[in-house]
């Protein structure tokens, strides 16, 4: 019993520093272009100036809605409460179907941790929505295939 709950705050550590990670990248990229358009110099050519900076401004644009969403989905795992065991699978619970393990914490995708792949997903994900208020033993059904859900914690 200890044993999962220990499991799964690992587990939840482990997709922290990887959102803060994509966080560090995002902040480093926003940089990097916000760099390159200061280094852009006037040419003779005048238009390809203001290209070269409009180009990365979008670069820039396109890190920053990243790391909002990044930030997001921090917020989200932040708010997520494993400290206690499940008997029906809520935010916070890992499902362990037949072929694959759930986290419902998270918009994070597939991730592998401690040589396993689990895929983190939102509550509000429609795997998510059918697995919520799910116990041990039953199952649903996604894209035509069934999933036995073997257990909830």
């Amino acid at each position: 019993m200890t044993d999962k709950l220990y499991f799964k705050n690992r587990l939840l550590q482990h997709c922290m520093q990887s959102i803060q990670q994509r966080i560090d990248a995002a902040l480093l990229a926003m940089d990097n272009a916000q760099a390159a358009a200061n280094s852009e110099e006037k040419s003779s050519a005048g238009d390809k100036y203001e290209t070269g900076r409009a180009m990365s401004h979008l670069e820039k644009d396109m890190h920053a809605r990243q790391l909002v969403a990044n930030q997001h989905e921090l917020a989200a795992l932040k708010s997520v409460d494993c400290s206690r065991l499940h008997v029906t699978v809520a935010a916070g619970s890992v499902v362990v179907c037949d072929d694959v393990k759930f986290f419902i914490a998270a918009g994070l995708g597939k991730i592998v941790f401690e040589g396993e792949t689990i895929l983190v997903l939102s509550p509000n994900a429609p795997v998510a929505k059918l697995l919520l208020r799910q116990v041990s033993g039953g199952s649903c059904s996604f894209n035509n295939k069934t999933m036995l859900i073997k257990d909830v914690f």
